[in-house]
């Protein structure tokens, strides 16, 4: 999962012109991860981990094998597996959601506006495939049921967002009933999006959630 954050530090050049001079050499240190290090990189094996074939239910023996570390060294940086996912659908809400708020700034037409928004989820999900398995639901079946109360919440605030974007651009047309318009296609485009998510998703992630996607907005939210 490329796009987790990652703050190991660059490896910085020597300055100093002494570093030409023969030195014993020394004995490389192994190097402890940094507070934090750890934490992503359990996210970032899981998502990848969730990229695989028959991966919807990942068992935290599994995850520690993949690391190489026991289960109680996960359960240091973790309190449960639930708090994992949870790690997962944090970083989906922001990377998602930071887009979105970026894109409405910049696209001054509220039909455009709503189009981005659904291509931006899409794109993201066809870039993070072990994400997509959290979005729509197949990795958190035999999870608390918090976590999918919570991705629910998030495909609600997506639709919030298309619905706001639609609204303004059907008041702009000269619709009679603004409201009703947008609800309708925020629905439409919502659905939209969490159907190719899911065929992405089982088509073992060849079917691309982007595919034929312009004409198909522009049928939808012209």
């Amino acid at each position: 999962m490329s796009d987790l954050p990652d703050d190991l530090p660059l490896a910085g050049q020597d300055e100093e012109p002494e570093a030409a001079v023969a030195k014993p050499p020394v004995a490389a240190a192994r190097t402890r991860p940094k507070p934090g290090e750890r934490r992503v990189q359990i996210l970032q094996t899981l998502a990848r981990m969730l990229e695989q074939p028959g991966a919807e239910r990942i068992t935290t023996a599994a995850l520690a094998a993949r690391l190489e570390v026991s289960e109680a060294a996960l359960y240091r940086h973790f309190a449960s597996k639930a708090q994992m996912f949870e790690g997962l659908i944090e970083f989906i809400e922001s990377s998602v959601f930071t887009l979105v708020n970026q894109l409405v700034e910049r696209e001054a037409s509220p039909a455009l506006q709503a189009q981005k928004i659904t291509t931006v989820l899409l794109q993201f999900g066809e870039k993070n495939p072990g994400m997509v398995r959290v979005m729509v639901g197949d990795a958190l079946v035999f999870e608390h049921e918090r976590l999918t109360v919570r991705m629910n919440q998030f495909f609600d605030r997506v639709e919030s967002h298309l619905r706001q974007c639609l609204r303004a651009a059907a008041e702009a047309s000269g619709s009679s009933t603004p409201t009703v318009d947008a609800q309708a296609l925020a629905s439409a485009l919502t659905a939209l999006a969490v159907g190719r998510l899911q065929r992405y998703a089982r088509s073992g992630f060849k079917r691309l959630p982007t595919e034929h996607l312009e004409l198909a907005l522009q049928r939808l939210a012209a």
